[in-house]
């Protein structure tokens, strides 16, 4: 009797221990869904990044400083830009920032330049949320990563919703990050001074990529 008493239990327990691991799961799926991160990139950590060259060292060094001190990172407002070639690791970094800030029960998003704007511009057609709604939307998350900085025609549109973006984050010490393949100086002609100068601040980092694609190589 005592035995099959502690079988009961043992099941019980285990039974338990695997629906905790199910809404477990279910509450990172919901994280993930909530961070934007597309499905593609959803495996990439920064243990899984590859460093071979000294650039790619200290990019990969840089994004598990910024990661693992968040907590200052985000008294400072402190921001980033990647720079470099298409396929050189930039969106796995950022990703594996910000999977690692999820486990500090930190929000970030991603999100490309192109559908920030064309949410702005839906916007403009519905009722279900307004322009300022969107703004608010993106300045809010502890982490924004804006991806294809500079792929878009460079309106004087486009140029005032970044500024309204990146604006209202600087003012809320929220940091941001920043993809691009645009060389750097271009990138400050497209984004304009005053929005370089909030990045910049605190000790905002500028990342060079300047290796070879990993997708042509592989």
């Amino acid at each position: 009797m005592e035995i099959l008493q502690a079988k009961q239990e043992e099941e019980s327990l285990q039974k338990a221990k695997e629906a905790e691991l199910e809404r477990e799961q279910l509450r990172w799926k919901a994280k993930i869904n909530g961070a934007a991160i597309p499905e593609r990139f959803r495996d990439r950590t920064l243990d899984t990044y590859i460093a071979k060259t000294s650039g790619q060292k200290k990019a990969l060094d840089f994004s598990k400083e910024y990661a693992e001190n968040f907590d200052q990172v985000m008294k400072e407002g402190r921001c980033a830009i990647f720079v470099g070639k298409p396929g050189t690791g930039k969106t796995h970094l950022a990703i594996g920032i910000a999977l690692s800030i999820m486990q500090q029960q930190r929000s970030p998003v991603f999100v490309t330049v192109q559908r920030l704007i064309r949410r702005v511009k839906d916007s403009w057609r519905t009722k279900e949320e307004t322009e300022s709604d969107v703004i608010n939307a993106f300045a809010s998350p502890d982490l924004l990563i804006l991806d294809e900085v500079g792929v878009q025609f460079g309106s004087e549109f486009e140029k005032q919703l970044l500024f309204d973006v990146l604006n209202e984050r600087y003012e809320k010490l929220k940091p941001s990050i920043l993809l691009s393949n645009i060389p750097s100086e271009q990138l400050s002609d497209y984004l304009g001074e005053r929005v370089m100068d909030r990045l910049r601040e605190n000790g905002g980092a500028l990342i060079g990529f300047n290796w070879d694609s990993y997708r042509r190589n592989n």
